[in-house]
């Protein structure tokens, strides 16, 4: 059985950073792409970033792009999301997921239906 479970999710203060882990069980870590999504009460799941097998390329969505960070420990089937200058906006509960691709489309990886496994979510509340 395939388990991904994300920890890490706290109160942040604006500006602040805060560091999430997604670790999963039950298939071969690096054969998968991870993404990285968010959603708040009342919005659509975003997907913000992804990071390729080996943890060589990474992709951003234009919101986070220069100040999250994702990244990947293979050996410890675990992959990171480091979080700076954090905004009100941003408050939502956050979602690992992944996807084996034979190829990588750039325009797909923020596309929640094409990923097929997802952790519960930890949530992350930016507050003063």
């Amino acid at each position: 059985e395939v388990q991904l479970v994300e920890s890490g999710g706290n109160l942040v203060q604006p500006g602040g950073s805060l560091r999430l882990s997604c670790t999963a069980s039950g298939l071969r870590f690096d054969d998968y792409y991870v993404g990285w999504f968010r959603q708040a009460p009342g919005k659509e799941r975003e997907g913000i970033c992804v990071i390729t097998y080996g943890g060589l390329a990474t992709f951003y969505a234009d919101s986070v792009d220069g100040r999250f960070t994702v990244s990947r420990d293979n050996a410890k089937n675990t992959a990171f999301l480091l979080m700076h200058t954090v905004k009100y906006e941003e408050s939502a509960t956050y979602y690992c997921a992944l996807e084996h691709w034979e190829k990588f489309n750039s325009d797909e990886y923020t596309v929640p239906d094409k990923y097929n496994y997802w952790g519960q979510g930890t949530l992350v509340a930016v507050a003063a």
